[in-house]
């Protein structure tokens, strides 16, 4: 009951900030979007960015506003000089929607970087690796202990659940191929991953699929959920341009390149992802 109470509560608050960040992000009805140059975002002193609602990017903890690329643009913001306005869409494919249609400058994610993407997009230097794994309970509701699932053979006929359009959907398809075994994929229109995760604390789901970054700072605190069982291997994880933004590519890995100097990076990743 506290795990629903929970998701609705999450949900609620997704909705109204999502639609104060629209108000506040000032598209106009009728208004064009148009791809910009470094040139037009050096003069307009705006870097405009999407990222999504939760403690990866973007979320109010009591009167302050938090998330790993939230902070990481401020501090972007303060070397570069340039001021950052966050738009916030849950979808990636919307999100990359919105850079290929010229709304936004750069998608601040920390997507997996693949020969896929690459061929679309281009993406800065790596922020972080991370890799994908399965988030499982290790008691049922009467306290008794489950089985988990140790072996990827394992998940042959059982249904993973992941937030649509999720990075993960290509991986799980091809350890489906690669087990010989179909493996089920649920994908949700409206649930983050951090809410999968809590769904499967619940009981409404039995297994989801979860940066393993995430699913550490979410078991410190349930930790009779099990997320050991590697779905993927460590990816390399970057923001996206459109490949015309050269110069914008190379502003921001020197940013990056800076911040990682100074290791504010790595404090960063202690604080949202340890």
């Amino acid at each position: 009951m506290k795990t629903r109470k929970l998701l609705i509560l999450y949900s609620v608050l997704l909705v109204s900030v999502m639609t104060l960040i629209a108000l506040l992000f000032n598209l106009k009805e009728g208004d064009k979007p148009t791809e910009r140059t470094w040139q037009d975002i050096k003069e307009s002193g705006v870097l405009r960015a999407v990222t999504e609602y939760g403690s990866l990017g973007y979320y109010i903890s009591g009167d302050s506003l938090q998330g790993f690329e939230y902070e990481l643009s401020k501090k972007l913001s303060a070397i570069s000089g340039l001021e950052i306005q966050l738009a916030l869409e849950m979808n990636l494919d919307k999100s990359f929607a919105m850079l290929k249609d010229g709304e936004v400058d750069v998608l601040m994610r920390n997507i997996p970087i693949t020969d896929a993407l690459k061929d679309e997009f281009d993406f800065t230097i790596p922020i972080l690796a991370s890799k994908q794994v399965l988030v499982q309970r290790t008691v049922d509701a009467d306290s008794n202990k489950i089985d988990v699932i140790r072996n990827q053979i394992e998940l042959g006929g059982k249904t993973l659940y992941v937030p649509e359009h999720s990075p993960a959907i290509q991986r799980i398809k091809n350890l489906s191929e690669e087990i010989g075994d179909t493996i089920y994929i649920k994908e949700n229109k409206l649930y983050s991953s951090e809410q999968l995760f809590l769904m499967v604390v619940g009981g409404d789901i039995d297994y989801a699929v979860c940066d393993q970054r995430i699913a550490q700072d979410l078991h410190a605190k349930y930790p009779d959920i099990d997320i050991r069982t590697d779905i993927s291997f460590n990816q390399l994880q970057g923001w996206a341009v459109r490949k015309d933004s050269e110069v914008l590519l190379d502003s921001l890995n020197n940013w990056i390149k800076q911040l990682d100097t100074n290791d504010e990076i790595q404090s960063l990743i202690k604080k949202y992802y340890k």
